[in-house]
């Protein structure tokens, strides 16, 4: 048996690939995969911010249009690249263990932590979500825009002159770049992007087979996370316009998501959270996203 597996051509789309696809082997060592790559409208158009180029799946649409003329058997894309709705005919399935969802500030020498960056430093992001936290924290920074794989973008922290940029941690550790960190930013000064650090396997809806190969990758504390922030962004109905971000955590027997929505200029940008049970996970998300564009439609009056 041979599966086809979609994805982009970037370094760390095809290792996180390659990591799927030595895992399914483990289970299923005598399945042939193959590697497709294929080019999504967020490869090809590099010269704009992504919310200049005005459309949802700019990492995402061209690997489901593969999916579902059944050029490919399984997509794996970033989580946090997926839209809030998923083409009809397709589905999610089962979610591997979670990398760190946090961020990280790559520094230029001399440098060890956000604190200690000169007055106006200037640091390199594409994310108004990235943005608008940093100058939260420190309103005298410059944010430089930025855009390309974790190769351009380091490589740009020398080039352009900046003092830092932010990176995923979980891009960064997944291509094995540990050298490159300068710190963490923790979740009380950077809410990442929703299921930042997970990773989607997408297939068609009604291919059983594919869809059972996937199984033993299950992680179920991943999936409750995710259940939980997915259904916040879909709620807050968010995009690469606007600042949103969403991070949950679990305790025990309950979790406790915070989330992040703004406008796009950043003037008003709400941090709540909430809790709940692990059962009511999307449930959660939808509240949270309610109240706080509640309080925000309150805010404009």
């Amino acid at each position: 048996m041979k599966k086809i597996v979609g994805t982009r051509g970037s370094m760390l789309a095809l290792t996180q690939t390659k990591w799927v696809i030595s895992e399914l082997k483990k289970h299923h060592p005598n399945i042939e995969f193959e590697i497709k790559v294929i080019k999504t409208t967020g490869d090809r158009v590099q010269n704009q911010p992504l919310d200049k180029i005005g459309e949802k799946g700019l990492f995402t649409k061209e690997i489901e249009e593969h999916l579902l003329s059944r050029e490919i058997d399984l997509a794996v894309h970033s989580m946090k690249d997926m839209p809030s709705v998923v083409p009809e005919g397709l589905k999610f399935s089962y979610v591997p263990k979670r990398e760190d969802a946090r961020d990280i500030l790559v520094l230029k020498e001399g440098y060890t932590s956000l604190e200690d960056l000169p007055y106006g430093a200037k640091i390199g992001t594409g994310s108004k979500r990235r943005k608008y936290q940093l100058l939260s924290y420190r309103p005298d920074l410059k944010i430089v825009p930025i855009r390309g794989n974790i190769d351009t973008r380091i490589r740009k922290l020398k080039e352009e002159g900046l003092e830092g940029i932010v990176l995923a941690a979980a891009g960064v550790h997944r291509l094995g770049m540990n050298q490159v960190i300068g710190c963490y930013l923790p979740v009380e000064i950077m809410i990442p992007a929703a299921a930042q650090g997970a990773l989607a396997l997408e297939v068609r809806a009604n291919d059983v087979q594919t869809e059972e190969l996937l199984k033993p990758l299950h992680d179920g504390s991943t999936e409750i996370q995710i259940k939980a922030e997915r259904a916040f962004l879909s709620a807050i109905n968010g995009g690469c316009h606007m600042p949103v971000g969403a991070y949950c955590t679990i305790h025990e027997e309950h979790i406790i998501l915070r989330g992040l929505f703004g406008d796009e200029e950043g003037k008003r940008m709400l941090i709540k959270s909430i809790e709940g049970q692990l059962e009511d996970a999307e449930q959660i998300g939808c509240e949270l996203a309610n109240r706080m564009l509640k309080e925000l439609k309150g805010e404009k009056r």
